[in-house]
């Protein structure tokens, strides 16, 4: 079996502040070893479901470069970087037979959910998938949807549990912390933390050897994204790019929508990336 893991970090039990999770910054070396240990929980505890199996982490947080590679259980291959088209998603195919989603975090407009944002918060306010409102996972959720594999498991605070939830009904969460606003969270023990997202990731791969109880997503295509930006003018450079139409009533927000999933979720990620520097 090969699994994909999209690690951030803001998810982690303990993090509650942007130092902690910042190169350079004092505690980050400290909280960068418990992302470490969570991602390996999450290796850990899919290989004692009929193990071994074999893994891709793809690195997404901040410059993409914060875990140890030589320390990753499960000899698991490691994709770090920044330049990458498909972003937290790279390195995605149909060959996979589950994605999980490792120290993850609510969205720009959700509540409460420590270090909220959704891809860049300088310019996006709130994201819907269909509707919805919508959490990285569930925008990522694209990708594997247009890969046909199943997310099957997401760490992280409740928020993210929940943001999930109307994607993928079935995927497994493991609940590291509660988030109590923006900034602060009661969380697990770390070693706690990793109990759980080793037994959760083990029942989320059982699952799946169960035909009946195989997590199926629930995004209807062609699939719509509502972005709300931050101010007009971001919304308007926005409508350069092809398939992005703008909102008649509502001049910060635009729409995205196409039947491939996979070049809607890149149509978004491009959009993120050429408003960024207006943003900024």
């Amino acid at each position: 079996m090969k699994i994909f893991i999209s690690s951030d970090m803001e998810g982690t039990a303990g993090v509650v502040d942007w130092e902690q999770c910042r190169p350079g910054q004092h505690d980050y070396e400290h909280y960068r070893v418990l992302l470490q240990n969570e991602v390996n929980a999450a290796i850990d505890g899919a290989n004692a479901a009929g193990g071994p199996h074999e893994f891709l982490v793809n690195d997404s947080h901040g410059r993409m470069a914060n875990l140890r590679p030589e320390l990753l259980h499960g000899g698991a291959a490691y994709l770090s970087g920044r330049h990458k088209p498909l972003y937290m998603m790279q390195g995605l195919d149909d060959s996979f037979d589950a994605v999980f989603f490792v120290s993850y975090h609510g969205s720009a407009s959700a509540g409460p959910a420590t270090l909220s944002h959704t891809y860049n918060p300088a310019a996006i306010a709130e994201v819907r998938l269909n509707g919805v409102l919508a959490a990285e996972s569930g925008i990522n959720s694209l990708v594997a949807t247009g890969h046909g594999v199943p997310v099957v498991l997401v760490t992280g605070d409740q928020t993210t549990a929940a943001e999930l939830r109307p994607f993928w009904p079935d995927a497994h969460a493991a609940v590291v912390k509660q988030s109590i606003s923006r900034f602060a969270a009661e969380s697990l023990h770390p070693s706690r933390a990793i109990q759980l997202i080793e037994q959760t990731a083990r029942d989320a791969v059982a699952t799946l050897g169960q035909a009946d109880r195989k997590p199926t997503a629930r995004i209807e295509l062609p699939a719509t994204l509502t972005v709300r930006l931050r101010n007009p003018d971001l919304a308007e450079m926005a409508t350069w790019l092809e398939r992005v139409a703008p909102d008649r009533d509502d001049a910060t927000v635009v729409h995205l929508v196409d039947d491939d999933p996979v070049r809607l979720y890149r149509t978004f990620v491009t959009l993120v990336m050429l408003t960024r520097g207006i943003a900024e």
